[in-house]
């Protein structure tokens, strides 16, 4: 999987359910054994890797916002403030 391929399937999921955890997301690539687009942080935990955050920012820049506290994505609504992250 490439990170446009997953990238695709992450805003798939955010239609369907109307929003994605990243959480989600790292178990999705570690079942499919796509470990390379991911990264460890510095508390050793697996994150999503930068390459795939800018393919999927690309794809969705103006349409999707980063719900920083609960770690997930969701689409922007009118409230929401410029800018890629939103307060819930």
């Amino acid at each position: 999987m490439s990170p446009d391929t997953v990238s695709q399937w992450m805003l798939a999921q955010i239609h369907k359910d109307g929003c994605l955890y990243q959480d989600d997301v790292v178990d999705h690539l570690v079942k499919g054994n796509v470990t390379s687009l991911l990264r460890e942080n510095a508390d050793g935990n697996l994150v999503i890797g930068t390459g795939l955050l800018a393919a999927f920012r690309k794809l969705t820049e103006h349409m999707v916002v980063w719900v920083k506290p609960d770690r997930y994505w969701r689409f922007r609504v009118k409230e929401d403030e410029p800018g890629r992250d939103a307060r819930g």
